[in-house]
C-alpha cells in the first residue's frame, strides 16, 4: 500500500507542474475501444500554432498499475485546429502463450481510419481492454488522462456513481466496446489523477465500432486560419529509428515527395511516398524535408541509432 501511495504522490507531483489555460495545449479528443484490437487514441490541437510532437507520448497503465506504463512516442507535427486518431497496427492473427489464445487482426475499415498504426506487437499502448488508463504526457508531465491511473474498475469505468463508476454494482460501460468523442465544450486536457472517473462528464458515447469520426474533432476553442497555407500535420514513426528499419510519414494531406538531408547539408535520400528506409544510410542525425501535393512543407529532425 505504501509503493502505491508513493507512486500515486510521484505522479500528481509531474500533474501539479503541468497546469493548463484553455486551448493551449494538446488533448485526448477520442476514445476507440472496439471489437477484437480495434482501439485507438485521437490527440486534438485546440491551439493557434502548429505544435512539434516530439517529446510527446502515448502511454497505458495496465489494471490498476501506476508505474511501468506501456509507452508511444510521438514524433512530427499537428497543425492548428487538426486531430489525427493513432491506433493498433496488428494486421495478422498472432498466438499468444501463456495464456493461450489467438488475437485476432484489426478491422481494415478500423485501419483505414487511423492517422498512425502502432506496431501490432504486443504490449503496445493500444493493447487497451476498457480497464486501462490512458495518459497523453509531454515530457514527465501529464497533460491529459483517461480513466483514473491507480485504479482497477473492474471490466470498464461506467455510469454508476454509487460505485465511483467502476463496475462493482453493474452499469452501462463507457470505456470498452464504445468510441467516446469528448464534448465541445473540452478546451484542454485533465492533468491531475481525478478522485473518481466520470467518463459521462466530457465524452459523448458513440455505439461500438464507430470509426467515421476518427481523424476530426470539433471543438470550442477559436482556431485562427493566418499561419493554415504553411502548416501541415503529420506523425512520424518511429524516431528514433534503428539503422536498417523503416521510418513510416503518416498524413491527411497526399505526400508528394520526401527529401533527406544529413549534417553536411547533402542530400542522401529521396522519395515519392510516405516511406524512408534506412538500408543505405549510416548512423546520425538528418533533416527530413517533407513537401505535400497542396504546396505546404515541414521539415523534422530525425536520428538514426
Amino acid at each position: 500500500m505504501k509503493k502505491i501511495l508513493l507512486s500515486l504522490s510521484v505522479l500528481f507531483a509531474m500533474s501539479a507542474n503541468a497546469q493548463l489555460l484553455d486551448c493551449s495545449e494538446l488533448f485526448i479528443s477520442e476514445y476507440i475501444e472496439g471489437p477484437g484490437n480495434n482501439n485507438a487514441i485521437e490527440i486534438y490541437n485546440p491551439t493557434n500554432t502548429s505544435i512539434d510532437l516530439t517529446g510527446y507520448s502515448i502511454n497505458r497503465y495496465g489494471n490498476g498499475a501506476t508505474t511501468g506504463p506501456d509507452t508511444w512516442p510521438l514524433s512530427g507535427n499537428l497543425a492548428p485546429g487538426q486531430a489525427i486518431a493513432i491506433g493498433n497496427g496488428q494486421l495478422d492473427s498472432v498466438w499468444v502463450d501463456p495464456p493461450g489464445y489467438w488475437s485476432l487482426p484489426i478491422d481494415p475499415v478500423f485501419y483505414n481510419a487511423c492517422g498512425l498504426h502502432g506496431s501490432g506487437i504486443y504490449p503496445t499502448p493500444f493493447y487497451f481492454n476498457g480497464d486501462d488508463a490512458m495518459t497523453l504526457e509531454k515530457g514527465a508531465n501529464i497533460i491529459d488522462i483517461f480513466g483514473k491511473v491507480g485504479e482497477d474498475p473492474g471490466n470498464a469505468w461506467t455510469d454508476d456513481a454509487s460505485a465511483g463508476y467502476t463496475d462493482a454494482n453493474g452499469g452501462t460501460w463507457w470505456s470498452k466496446r464504445q468510441t467516446l468523442v469528448r464534448k465541445a465544450s473540452v478546451k484542454k486536457g485533465i492533468t491531475l489523477n481525478p478522485i473518481v472517473f466520470n467518463p459521462t462528464l466530457e465524452y459523448d458515447s458513440l455505439p461500438d465500432g464507430t470509426y467515421s469520426g476518427m481523424g476530426t474533432h470539433s471543438c470550442d476553442c477559436s482556431i485562427s486560419t493566418i499561419n493554415e497555407k504553411n502548416d501541415a500535420s503529420y506523425v512520424m514513426y518511429p524516431n528514433p529509428v534503428n539503422i536498417g528499419g523503416t521510418v513510416i510519414i503518416s498524413s491527411n494531406t497526399k505526400i508528394e515527395k520526401i527529401t533527406l538531408v544529413n549534417i553536411l547539408g547533402e542530400v542522401v535520400l529521396f522519395s515519392s511516398d510516405n516511406i524512408i528506409s534506412t538500408n543505405i544510410l549510416s548512423k546520425g542525425t538528418y533533416i527530413v524535408n517533407i513537401q505535400f501535393t497542396n504546396g505546404k512543407i515541414a521539415e523534422n529532425k530525425l536520428v538514426i541509432k
